[in-house]
């Protein structure tokens, strides 16, 4: 098995950069050489991503992107985006969706590689490799 993305929309939005989104985080698993994997990604509305984040984290609010790890040998887990929380943030950082889509994609990604952004040092080190990995993006 390849590296396998599946991406599906419950959210009811409507987005553009599927292409961008496979190809950035096939990028992300590539850079830490992994060859096999499988990530399914799932936009959602911010309800949905509010009950999950309070179900599995104990936080009563919504939230931009949350990561599940299933297995690790293959590598496979579900990375669950607010399609809405990513327009927002997507205006408020002065960028595409498209754009915020692959940052946060590539974010799920990196924490499905073990990656953390608990600490400062974490977190400046998952934004340089999501910049890295969405480079080919305009802001």
């Amino acid at each position: 098995m390849p590296i396998e993305i599946t991406i599906t929309n419950a959210s009811g939005l409507h987005y553009r950069g599927k292409p961008q989104i496979e190809a950035a985080v096939s990028r992300t698993f590539k850079s830490q050489k992994i060859n096999t994997a499988r990530v399914d990604i799932v936009f959602l509305t911010d309800a949905e991503m509010k009950r999950l984040n309070n179900q599995y984290l104990q936080h009563n609010y919504t939230t931009d992107v949350l990561t599940f790890p299933l297995d690790s040998e293959p590598l496979h887990g579900e990375v669950y985006i607010s399609l809405s929380v990513a327009k927002q943030q997507s205006e408020e950082y002065g960028v595409t969706l498209q754009n915020e889509l692959c940052r946060l994609c590539v974010h799920g990604t990196l924490h499905l590689l073990g990656f953390d952004d608990a600490t400062p040092a974490g977190r400046q080190r998952m934004t340089d490799l999501e910049n890295r990995f969405i480079g080919a993006y305009e802001r």
